[in-house]
């Protein structure tokens, strides 16, 4: 059986993968600061993870001991909002959490899960970032830390997909589009919003369709390459 690391799994997209992956035979760790009720009904391995947190990072890589990783979804995220992310307002303990979160923590849990990957015989990292990191499509400014924490996954993830090749690793970055998620309240209303289950869906068909020479690069949940 296939085993597969979810973060961000107590809901939203992370949630929906969660169910897609228990559904085609994963066995799933799934990982989030805060497990409900609902995520230990679902047959998976619940674990309370703060990937800011290196005792938390390290207490989950004991759970896993040796046992080997397919697939390592970094998926849980922070955004501030709009409101306390604007150039007047934003703050280092604000860019110092936010990038802890959404670039550091995927960096730092991988590097703990890596010696579980390469025993995989077909090891892959799925990093969900957001299009909002994109330096040449920023045409709205703002959302400081959120947007700035993105970009610097992408780098992150470009880096892994280098160092990992030659190993056999896929490294993928995925947008997920406008999800109805806690992440941001204030985007449900758009008419391009979609359901977590929506989101999750499209990212997983985008993660199979993609062998090695898709590693590295930027990834739409429609399948569309995206700009740096």
């Amino acid at each position: 059986m296939p085993t597969a690391v979810i973060t961000g799994a107590n809901s939203g997209i992370g949630n929906a993968l969660t169910k897609i992956l228990l559904s085609e035979d994963y066995e799933v760790y799934a990982c989030d600061i805060n497990i409900s009720p609902s995520l230990e009904s679902l047959g998976a391995h619940p674990i309370t993870l703060d990937v800011t947190d290196q005792s938390s990072v390290i207490s989950l890589k004991g759970k896993l001991g040796d046992h080997p990783l397919d697939i390592l979804f970094n998926v849980a995220g922070i955004m501030p909002s709009t409101s306390e992310d604007a150039l007047e307002t934003i703050t280092s303990s604000r860019l110092a959490r936010t990038f802890s979160t959404n670039a550091f923590g995927p960096l730092l849990l991988t590097q703990a899960l890596l010696p579980n990957l390469l025993a995989s015989k077909s090891p892959r990292i799925y990093n969900v970032s957001s299009r909002v990191g994109s330096i040449a499509d920023n045409s709205s400014g703002g959302a400081y830390a959120y947007r700035s924490s993105k970009a610097a996954l992408n780098a992150i993830s470009k880096s892994m997909a280098v160092d990992l090749k030659d190993k056999g690793v896929i490294v993928l970055l995925l947008h997920p589009g406008i999800v109805k998620t806690g992440l941001d309240p204030t985007s449900h209303a758009l008419e391009a919003a979609v359901e977590p289950e929506v989101a999750a869906k499209g990212l997983w068909e985008v993660c199979k369709s993609k062998g090695i020479e898709g590693s590295g690069r930027f990834w739409h949940r429609t399948g569309e390459e995206l700009l740096w």
